[in-house]
């Protein structure tokens, strides 16, 4: 059974999700200012990134961060 959590905005969104909706708002040049992260800077895709967002955890925090101020 699944618990409903109405106050997190990352329930239930997975990392591509997030990824692909950063992507479609700021761009993977604006997102590599906004983050300097060098699967944003250099030849960026979907798969990369989360192929390392995956692993590091700082990173990853970074992004869901920047999700949940996109949504506001």
């Amino acid at each position: 059974m699944q618990e409903k959590q109405p106050n997190n905005p990352l329930h239930g969104v997975t990392l591509e999700a997030i990824l692909n909706h950063l992507v479609a708002e700021y761009g993977w040049e604006e997102m590599g200012e906004m983050i300097p992260i060098r699967c944003f800077r250099l030849d960026p895709s979907v798969k990369s990134s989360l192929k390392f967002l995956r692993k590091t955890p700082w990173a990853r925090q970074k992004v869901e961060e920047l999700y949940i101020r996109s949504l506001r």
